[in-house]
């Protein structure tokens, strides 16, 4: 989408939809107060009503509700429905006044991310109702007043379209977006940024280094599983930033099989490993300057004769021995890897994303992810990243109570307990045996990655975490 700053007062923009923002008690500017439906405009939240002055064509008042409780959470939601209204009568480009009220940066940005967010579709499979009529499409936003707010407008945009990227991943079906698939996708991204360079280790090696989780949880599949390894050079020799998504392209649950209804969903289970995939590449677009590792262990999770069983007995990366009580359970078997691994590539810091558990989805419910680390301070920087973007994550105890629901009795560790509690947290203890120490956080994403329901997301694929990891690679950046 194409981002302009200009000056311009709203009676002076060629925009299709002009939006003016309407706090509590405030009157319409003029020449707008007299417009034809001015009587009808309402300063609530969330309410919008178009009015038709003689220029320009349309002007869309959007409520914003009180000035207190003004943030850019609101302003996201005013953008989407600023969008949503656009698409209805057929505009194509919309322009924003700059809301008088909160930090200009941070309002731009949101603006920005409300729009472009609100724009995503996903419809390559249905054939168009009709070949002379396309949809309408917002194909660019005017930031009206915005003064000095460049930079800040140029990484939303970005980190935007990274996210719907994301979307598109997390939406296509699990016969297209294979573990290969993804591969090919993190080809495609090395190939477009000098300072990105991709790996991909296959099964022969992932045998070779011992990566017991990631072969289990693939033995029932006809897809090869991978870990993509993507590695950003824009900070010298400093320590990268470590970045692991869990990407599950279909999960059935294996031998331990999830129940029929909404199983199409478990194509999602990839959310994790899409969210870093294009996090790396708005990341690079912007040209951060840090280092990043990214591992993305691939596969997919499926029952056959070949099935990894309830009972067997595997040995992780790490040479920890691990008895799978459930082959549901199989996204920290993989993560497990792909953690130790980073770790042994010295990293500073460690984040990993994965549609984990279902728990955290009755815990926390579509609002929060749910936050697992080792260090308060790094646990800090990222909860604060997720407050910037509206990708919010709430921190959930560690606990060494917890830690006794993951020991084996005749191995180190179980990768379920048959206690029905606490299971968000003791996948998460499980997986700090396998970060060596490393400030590590956990996202447990399952509730946040799809569902949500917010207006610039809907009910489908969120992206989430895309907009959280830029925003808390620019604080690495900055320090």
């Amino acid at each position: 989408m194409r981002i302009d700053l200009t000056d311009a007062k709203p009676a002076d923009s060629d925009a299709e939809l002009v939006c003016i923002g309407l706090f509590d008690g405030d009157a319409l500017p003029e020449p707008f107060a007299t417009a034809p439906g001015a009587v009808d405009a309402k300063s609530a939240y969330r309410k919008v009503v178009v009015l038709r002055p003689e220029k320009p064509a349309r002007i869309a008042v959007v409520g914003l509700g009180s000035r207190e409780d003004f943030d850019p959470e609101r302003v996201r939601v005013a953008a989407a429905l600023a969008a949503r209204t656009a698409a209805s009568v057929e505009a194509a480009s919309i322009a924003w006044a700059l809301p008088d009220a909160g930090e200009p940066d941070a309002v731009a940005a949101a603006l920005v991310e409300g729009t472009i967010l609100m724009t995503y579709r996903f419809d390559r499979y249905k054939q168009p109702e009709s070949e002379d009529e396309p949809k309408p499409e917002v194909e660019s936003l005017v930031l009206l007043g915005a003064g000095d707010v460049a930079d800040a407008v140029e990484a939303a945009r970005v980190a935007s379209e990274a996210e719907n990227r994301a979307r598109e991943l997390q939406d296509l079906p699990g016969n297209v977006a294979t573990p290969t698939f993804l591969a090919d996708r993190a080809r495609e991204l090395a190939s477009a940024h000098e300072a990105v360079s991709v790996e991909v280790m296959e099964r022969d090696e992932l045998e070779r280094l011992g990566m017991g989780g990631l072969i289990a949880v693939s033995q029932g599949s006809a897809a090869p599983p991978c870990l993509i390894v993507l590695r950003y050079a824009g900070g010298g020799d400093a320590a990268p930033l470590a970045l692991i998504g869990k990407a599950v392209t279909f999960d059935s649950g294996g031998i331990s099989i999830k129940p029929a209804a909404r199983m199409q969903e478990m194509k999602m289970d990839m959310s994790g490993g899409a969210a870093v995939l294009e996090a790396v590449a708005a990341i690079a677009e912007l040209g951060l300057s840090i280092n990043v590792l990214a591992a993305i262990p691939a596969t997919e999770n499926m029952p056959s004769g070949t099935a990894t069983r309830p009972g067997d007995v595997i040995t992780q990366h790490n040479g920890k021995t691990v008895e799978v009580i459930n082959t549901d359970a199989e996204g920290r078997l993989i993560l497990a890897d792909a953690l130790s691994w980073c770790a042994e590539q010295k990293p500073e810091r460690m984040v990993d994303l994965a549609t984990l558990t279902g728990a955290v989805v009755v815990a926390l419910g579509s609002t929060y992810a749910g936050l697992i680390s080792n260090d308060d301070e790094w646990a800090q920087q990222v909860e604060e990243a997720g407050e910037r973007t509206g990708e919010l994550a709430w921190r959930l105890p560690l606990h060494p109570e917890y830690k006794e629901l993951t020991k084996g009795t005749i191995t180190d560790l179980i990768n379920s307990s048959d206690k029905r509690k606490a299971g968000p947290l003791y996948a998460g203890s499980f997986l700090e045996e396998f970060v060596g120490g490393i400030p590590w956080v956990h996202l447990d994403i399952a509730g946040t990655a799809w569902d949500v329901g917010r207006e610039y997301q809907g009910k489908g694929a969120t992206g989430y975490g895309v907009r959280l990891l830029v925003a808390l690679a620019q604080g690495v950046e900055r320090g």
